[in-house]
């Protein structure tokens, strides 16, 4: 008959059922059970040969006091002694449903008892030690020389509780009494325990495994449900969720934590998705142009200067607009890796100063700056000066040559800064002041392709606030337009600063004082 081996399909089922959580858990509460059973049983078991040992023990010590009565109080011989023995013992023989044991030893000599050995039928002579060493059997010798007190002999082969208590008239010992009863009702206690945990136990077991592995089924219904979603996730399908239901419990907390990360995961693949279309959008463009202009370069038969330096000039313009995307790229790159800042701690007034300074010969607008608070700020210099550049940058693309770029800066509690750039441009309309911030992303009509980059201006700036610790938002600025506040943390006022400013004062942003004015 062939070897049936492990690779067989139906064994592997069995061992992956028997390695499921559902086996697992219910063989564990199996096993709990059996452990709570046993220690119950063997407590049960002692508990109950205990409390029977302690009735017989006291059932004797009543038996031999009464026996101890029936002895004679006053003249007593040896015969008045024997004699009473003899008469206590045959009515309790003939009269008591359990007989127990007697052995009175008669002090002089002499032994009465209801175990025939110790008293045979022949021995008339009270005084006459018929039970002597070269008759008895070693159980005899030891009912016979049983000390004070209980001890366990063996009589006919079953064991037996004895217990021997001297009689005392007048101060001087007249003989002993030893009363003793089988202790088989112990064990057949104990055996009684033992039949009803047995098949109390196993009735129960059988229950618990049931029921167990239908509660474990149950249990496990949702991670089985997760399992079944994480395997159509890992082909490729994002739609699926859980959809747990019932008590909220750990396991439907963790279902519905699991259904949020699936949410999350299918809204970073879209962005992902949609960065690479983006990305492959921006770069194709600057490549169509270039291939252009080299294959218009190609056909003319007759290449002068001019049309060199033409074609040379387009081409440089996408080269660095080709450039600056793979930069823009790549610090978004290094913004999702958690290694694009170098904090430093920097004065805030030379740092607004010097980048203001630089803003204003950008562009021909209105640039206005508010008060600056004193103090340190913990930053990356160069970080924060390119988050602002953008903000400034995406203003400037937005306004007319008159229009007006503000700068705001503002002292906030609990150590934050909060950094404003503020135009009178059209605005960000409501629904797109969240999604402005992702990569690619570009608003219609005036904010269009026409006049702005690839869309990674603000991307850019939300990622290197965010490395800071800090948020962004956009909304509305008091002149109609966009306003785009970020706020840091890290900052720390200087001792009794005065507001500073620069040229004349005019009217600032709703929550400054008077503001400076530059023109380019």
């Amino acid at each position: 008959m062939a070897r049936r081996s492990d690779s067989d399909p139906a064994i592997g089922a069995r061992v992956s059922w028997f390695r499921s959580l559902r086996a697992r858990l219910a063989i564990a509460i199996a096993v709990i059970l059996v452990a709570a059973l046993g220690t119950a049983f063997v407590a049960t078991y002692r508990g109950t040969g205990t409390q029977v040992q302690a009735q017989i023990d006291q059932d004797l010590r009543q038996e031999a006091t009464a026996f101890e009565q029936k002895i004679p109080v006053y003249r007593v011989t040896r015969g008045r002694v024997t004699r009473a023995a003899q008469r206590y013992i045959a009515d309790q023989v003939t009269f008591t449903v359990t007989p127990r044991l007697y052995v009175v030893r008669v002090a002089g000599g002499g032994i009465v008892s209801n175990l025939p050995e110790l008293n045979p039928a022949e021995n008339s002579a009270l005084d006459r030690n018929v039970a002597g060493p070269h008759r008895e059997s070693p159980e005899a010798r030891a009912v016979r020389t049983a000390p004070l007190d209980f001890s366990d002999v063996t009589v006919g082969g079953e064991p037996v509780r004895l217990y021997v208590i001297p009689v005392l008239r007048d101060g001087r010992p007249v003989a002993s009494i030893g009363v003793g009863e089988p202790t088989e009702g112990v064990a057949r206690a104990q055996s009684g325990v033992a039949r009803t945990f047995v098949f109390a136990g196993t009735a129960t077991l059988l229950a618990a495994i049931v029921l167990g592995f239908a509660f474990a089924s149950r249990l496990s219904r949702p991670l089985r449900r997760m399992a079944a979603t994480a395997a159509q996730v890992r082909a490729g399908d994002l739609s699926q969720r859980i959809g747990a239901r019932g008590r909220h419990d750990e396991v439907r907390v963790l279902a519905d934590s699991f259904d949020r990360m699936l949410d999350r995961l299918e809204d970073a693949f879209a962005r992902q998705r949609g960065f690479v279309a983006d990305a492959s959008h921006e770069l194709r463009t600057p490549l169509t142009v270039i291939r252009g202009q080299l294959e218009v370069l190609a056909r003319q038969r007759e290449v002068t200067t001019e049309d060199v330096r033409r074609v040379n000039q387009v081409v440089t313009t996408e080269v660095v607009r080709m450039e600056r995307l793979v930069e823009d790229l790549l610090l978004l790159a290094r913004a999702d890796e958690g290694e694009l800042l170098r904090a430093e701690t920097l004065e805030l007034r030379p740092f607004v100063t010097e980048l203001f300074d630089s803003l204003t010969l950008t562009a021909e607008r209105r640039f206005e700056l508010g008060d600056v608070p004193e103090g340190t700020l913990r930053a990356d210099e160069d970080r924060l000066a390119q988050v602002v550049r953008n903000l400034a940058r995406n203003a400037v693309e937005h306004t007319a040559p008159d229009g007006l770029v503000r700068l705001c800066v503002t002292a906030q509690p609990r150590g934050w800064l909060e950094i404003a750039v503020e135009d009178d441009g059209p605005g960000i309309p409501q629904e797109q002041r969240d999604r402005v911030f992702d990569r690619f992303h570009r608003l219609d009509s005036s904010r269009a392709r026409g006049k702005g980059g690839a869309g990674l201006g603000l991307a850019i700036a939300r990622a290197i606030v965010e490395a800071h610790g800090g948020r962004i938002a956009a909304g509305t600025s008091p002149e109609g337009g966009a306003r785009v506040a970020f706020r840091l943390p890290g900052f720390r006022a200087a001792a009794r600063a005065g507001p500073w400013r620069v040229g004349a004062p005019v009217q600032a942003g709703p929550a400054n004082a008077p503001a400076a004015t530059r023109r380019a």
